[in-house]
């Protein structure tokens, strides 16, 4: 992601101009959560997906026989715990019987319940929309628990992170407006301060300022620099 640097500040038209970066709104890396064979990729990159949308499959025959054979487990002991409790209640049956039928059954259960969490882990959803970035790994590799497996972003609303000198700060808030000079399309769009940074570089005097594109621009991509326009005292 972005580096920030100190600003440098260049009088142009009564503008100060800043270096800025586009950056996602939101962004993380899906990594495995099981050791097992990637089966299929239906997302490449550079493609969209929507929320909730597979992006990897994994084979997980293994792992479903586990929950089938748990399953199959916990019928015997559910029935086994029924007699045992029947038995008892007509006095046919010790009392210490009964209860170690039913803990067996409240364990089966449990060995389903796992079983069905690690099945899950097989499916990885996307947590919002957005788009694939990079793929770190292809179908049919073996992947361990905690490798990497493909980097997405949500570039739905794309931010600009600059910094601004901090005696900015006695007029710059939240919703000032300013514009962005995009070197890779050449053209200036306008955008606005979301938030401004939690402290001040001392040694540089300057502050974090986000801010967010006004409006909806298919060319713009997460990674393009520009220069920030914003005149001193904007409201």
């Amino acid at each position: 992601m972005l580096v920030l640097a100190a600003p440098a500040l260049a009088q142009e038209s009564g503008l100060l101009d800043i270096r800025a970066q586009l950056s996602p709104r939101r962004y993380t890396t899906l990594s495995a959560e099981l050791g097992a064979k990637i089966e299929r990729l239906p997302i490449k990159e550079g493609e969209r997906f929507r929320e909730g949308q597979i992006l990897v499959s994994m084979e997980c025959s293994v792992h479903r026989a586990n929950l089938e054979k748990a399953r199959a487990a916990l019928v015997a002991a559910e029935k086994t715990s029924a007699v045992n409790k029947k038995l008892h209640e007509m006095n046919a049956g010790g009392a210490l019987e009964a209860e170690v039928a039913a803990a067996e059954a409240q364990k089966a259960r449990a060995e389903v319940e796992a079983g069905r969490a690690v099945l899950a882990k097989c499916q990885v959803a996307a947590p919002f929309p957005g788009r694939v970035a990079e793929l770190k790994v292809r179908e049919q590799q073996f992947v361990q628990p905690g490798n990497p497996m493909m980097e997405i972003i949500d570039d739905s609303v794309l931010e600009v992170e600059f910094l601004a000198p901090s005696k900015w700060l006695s007029w710059m808030k939240p919703g000032s407006p300013f514009q962005i000079a995009v070197d890779e399309t050449g053209r200036t769009y306008p955008a606005k301060v979301a938030r401004l940074g939690a402290r001040v570089d001392p040694v540089s005097q300057s502050v974090k300022v986000v801010g967010e594109i006004t409006g909806t621009h298919a060319e713009l991509l997460a990674g393009m620099s520009g220069k920030i326009q914003m005149a001193p005292g904007a409201p």
